[in-house]
């Protein structure tokens, strides 16, 4: 397979009322283990790097992205390259100047700590810088709670207010809050599946739901069904990941090698993912 794009994959979930999984990845057996995991379930997904792992990296971002495309590209199920919650202004332009050569399509945006119209500015001047690299921008409006600086988790995005935001902005798609919380550890989050349904007859872009480790499978077949068009996943594969290491050091105190516990890691990552794509993708009764 050559290297997707997240474009194609959103217009092709928008026009099949589906949505695409989004997995963040932190080291490069989560990358392997998500293709491995979403190739098991044959879906299409995104492998996405958040500022904050560029940052646990030392800031650079060409390393872990450049051999995300590379395992995206090989592998055999539709995979593209995504860059998740970016604020800093520098890494927004580094990363929209360099994005063709690593082989990443989208960028998020990540203005939603900043007023209304701060947000709208910030975005909308790198919107227009971002489609002249040819990437797909997402933004955000009513910040996902769970993260430093963000709202309470019964904060909701209004309707209108995010019509207007995305008309202004000139956005491809729009994370919206709706009742999911980032760095969930239990997944009892419920969602507010009506509003989900308002925003998505109200917004002309498609919906993201940030935070979804979070949200049991039921709620999130039922967000899918009203709208949402792309569903990111972290949390979750740490615990997944952290787990095994974990239980495999139980088992062998005495290990030295880390390719014994990373494997571990891996397949359970892989896991993971198989059963989200999976859990996701099956079709709510009509």
């Amino acid at each position: 397979m050559t290297l997707a794009t997240t474009a194609d994959l959103l217009a092709s979930a928008v026009a099949e009322e589906t949505a695409v999984l989004a997995f963040n990845v932190i080291t490069i057996e989560h990358a392997e283990g998500i293709a491995d995991g979403v190739e098991r379930a044959g879906v299409a997904a995104l492998m996405q790097v958040s500022e904050n792992t560029v940052l646990f990296h030392g800031g650079r971002i060409a390393p872990l992205v450049s051999a995300c495309a590379r395992i995206a590209a090989r592998s055999s199920a539709p995979i593209a390259v995504h860059l998740d919650h970016f604020q800093d202004v520098t890494l927004i332009t580094e990363a929209v100047e360099t994005a063709a050569d690593l082989g990443v399509t989208s960028i998020m945006v990540d203005a939603a700590h900043l007023s209304y119209r701060d947000n709208v500015d910030r975005t909308r001047s790198f919107v227009d810088r971002a489609h002249g690299a040819g990437l797909w921008v997402e933004a955000e409006l009513g910040a996902i709670g769970g993260k430093a600086n963000a709202h309470a988790v019964g904060a909701r995005t209004d309707p209108y207010e995010a019509a207007v935001f995305a008309d202004e902005t000139g956005v491809d798609g729009l994370a919206v809050a709706v009742g999911s919380s980032h760095a969930m550890t239990t997944r009892d989050a419920v969602l507010d599946i009506v509003l989900i349904d308002k925003l998505a007859a109200s917004v002309g872009v498609p919906l993201v739901l940030h935070g979804s480790s979070g949200v049991p499978d039921d709620q999130l077949r039922l967000a899918v069904r009203a709208g949402i068009r792309k569903v990111n996943i972290g949390t979750a594969l740490n615990i997944a990941y952290s787990g095994a290491v974990r239980e495999a050091l139980s088992a062998n105190p005495s290990a030295t090698d880390p390719r014994k516990y990373l494997a571990a890691a891996r397949q359970a990552i892989s896991d993971t993912v198989a059963g989200l794509c999976r859990a996701v993708g099956e079709r709510e009764a009509r």
